[in-house]
């Protein structure tokens, strides 16, 4: 959509349904899996959803929303691009409820303004801190997608009536991405190639975003 040029007004409504379908499908999987970490999980939708709601409540100006989702998506490419062939697992490091509260705060704020859902941030917070398994980040993240998107909708209900007719379309797309990506990620765990092709492609998209090209 950044890519196509669509404006914030359909962007932001549209990545967050779509954000919804894929969290409520991946998140089920991985919960089943039990590939889920409450305790981590519990502290920070606390902080990240009264902030989404507040971010989807509020508006950027045309560029600076273009410049924040810009950075957003540069960043997200960069991390994918510098993805390890082999990640090694640390035991787990709890965070106080204090601590994950604010980082939840944070990254639900900055999810309700781009419409991103907040997992782009939060997968790499709970790898690199050790707050959760690897593959459990995963399914927490998930789920913190999807909650983080429904208030983020909720606090601006009315862009609802900015969804683009194709809408259905992108739904059943990116459903189909969900059950390919989730099941390698359940199964596999072993996606390099796809994580530095897509990273390439959010940093070109984040590029012509941010340089308002």
């Amino acid at each position: 959509m950044s890519l196509s040029g669509l404006p914030q007004i359909i962007v932001k409504p549209t990545a967050l349904v779509l954000n919804i379908l894929v969290a409520s499908y991946s998140g089920r999987r991985y919960f089943q899996s039990g590939l889920f970490d409450e305790k981590v999980f519990y502290p920070l939708v606390a902080g990240a959803v009264p902030a989404a709601f507040i971010g989807g409540y509020l508006t950027l100006s045309e560029t600076l929303y273009k410049t924040v989702v810009g950075i957003v998506l540069i960043a997200s490419g960069i991390r994918f691009l510098l993805v390890s062939k082999s990640q090694q697992e640390h035991s787990v490091r709890r965070p106080s409820f204090a601590v994950a509260m604010i980082i939840g705060a944070v990254i639900g704020l900055l999810a309700g303004l781009t419409g991103t859902g907040g997992g782009i941030f939060l997968s790499p917070i709970l790898i690199f801190l050790a707050w959760t398994s690897t593959k459990a980040a995963s399914g927490t993240a998930s789920l913190f997608i999807l909650v983080n998107s429904l208030s983020g909708l909720l606090g601006n209900i009315t862009s609802v009536a900015a969804l683009p007719s194709a809408i259905p379309l992108y739904g059943l797309a990116v459903l189909l991405g969900a059950f390919i990506g989730t099941s390698f990620g359940i199964r596999y765990f072993s996606h390099i190639g796809v994580k530095r092709a897509l990273g390439m492609v959010l940093l070109i998209a984040g590029g012509k975003l941010a340089l308002d090209l």
